[in-house]
């Protein structure tokens, strides 16, 4: 398909118009069913048109979808209950995207770092790693050090330092008296997928409450369940200060959030920050319906339980191909195939439109397979044997 006349090219040419989704089946406009291990880049966390999901939209939309933070909103305080309940004791603020939880994030490492040093302007770095993605608004790209994301746009908002992940040497070098906070994804997601390890993120635990600086958790691509856990972080055992959030929590509506822990919460105060449309009734009908399904359907735990033989498959794919695949990375469903030829990653994903299954690429060579968290084994099977297929007919 061409570019529509009417749009942007900021985005490359459509494979095919969506039009309807089911469960882990998406469909285009000729009626082609696809195996949908995109998830709309992570988001249709329960499937796509949950009839649980469908109903609470549908009564919330017949009774109010928007008023604005100016009244209060008993769906967003059940929502913010919730998540402080997962998160431990904190509040939470309420966006609409991954990119917008980034932003206030870093507005409150700015706070804190005025709180901490008297006086604005003085201590304000975040120190994020080498190879991350927080986003494409300012503050997301000047945390986000890759040349694809900042270029053309420079210069870039000060007061970033970026260390190796899994590397805390680097970090203890970096965090120092002008540093306000580090700032961290649980596992990288648009870089390649790599996962913070537990014995990095403890330590960077201790370094932050050592010198003062909060840890910042970017939890938007591999929380809500997608990881075998709530939040990737819990198999660590660590508590960060703040937590940002978004994709999987609406399931397909935007919602973003942070969750900031006590006292650091009480850094924004009436002014200090503000959305529009963040929070309204119909977004947190979603993630109450969202957090509904998961815990009904029990599906992070489906998830910790489905993985492991799924990750084994993956893993025979890889020594089958050895010329083709490094291996796998990641946790639960969110995995990373790790290509050998750089740049292969797009053509794969092409051939597994072609085949009728919908993967992601990220980083310079890693497809991203990113299911429902109601995916069943038969279905992760099926995705195995269907890469097996492509790469039997692809050449190193």
């Amino acid at each position: 398909m061409n570019h529509h006349p009417t749009l942007i090219k900021n985005y490359g040419p459509p494979a095919f118009n969506a039009v309807r989704g089911q469960g882990v089946y998406l469909y285009d406009d000729a009626d082609n069913e696809y195996l949908d291990f995109g998830s709309g880049i992570a988001v249709t966390s329960v499937g796509h048109s949950h009839p649980k999901w469908v109903a609470a939209m549908h009564t919330q939309a017949a009774t109010l979808t928007h008023c604005s933070n100016l009244y209060g909103i008993p769906g967003q305080q059940k929502l913010a209950d919730r998540l402080v309940a997962k998160a431990g004791p904190g509040r939470t603020l309420f966006c609409n995207s991954g990119a917008e939880a980034n932003e206030a994030l870093i507005k409150l490492a700015r706070l804190h770092g005025k709180k901490l040093s008297g006086e604005e302007g003085k201590r304000f770095t975040v120190v994020a790693a080498k190879n991350a993605f927080h986003g494409r608004t300012f503050g997301g790209m000047g945390a986000t050090p890759q040349e694809k994301i900042q270029g053309g746009f420079r210069p870039m908002l000060e007061g970033f330092k970026f260390g190796e992940l899994n590397n805390i040497e680097s970090f203890d070098q970096l965090v120092d008296d002008s540093v306000a906070a580090v700032f961290i994804e649980s596992i990288q997601g648009e870089g390649g997928l790599f996962p913070a390890e537990s014995s990095f993120l403890q330590e960077l635990r201790a370094l932050c409450t050592e010198r003062g600086a909060l840890l910042m958790l970017d939890e938007v691509q591999c929380g809500i369940g997608r990881s075998g856990h709530f939040f990737a972080f819990e198999a660590s055992g660590v508590q960060p200060d703040a937590i940002g959030m978004a994709k999987g929590l609406g399931a397909g509506f935007p919602i973003g959030a942070i969750w900031v822990s006590e006292p650091y919460a009480a850094l924004f105060q009436p002014g200090s920050h503000g959305t529009t449309f963040g929070g309204s009734p119909l977004a947190c009908a979603a993630a109450n319906a969202t957090l509904d399904i998961i815990e009904e359907e029990q599906l992070i735990q489906q998830v910790a339980a489905n993985s492991p033989a799924w990750h084994a498959q993956l893993q025979k794919l890889a020594q089958k191909y050895p010329e083709l695949i490094a291996g796998i990375r990641g946790a639960g469903y969110m995995v990373g195939l790790v290509l050998k030829p750089e740049g292969l990653n797009l053509s794969i994903t092409a051939a597994a439109r072609e085949k009728k299954l919908l993967v992601v690429p990220a980083g310079n060579n890693v497809v991203r397979l990113l299911p429902a968290l109601i995916a069943t084994p038969a279905q992760l099977s099926e995705s195995v044997e269907i890469l097996d297929a492509i790469f039997a007919n692809t050449e190193a």
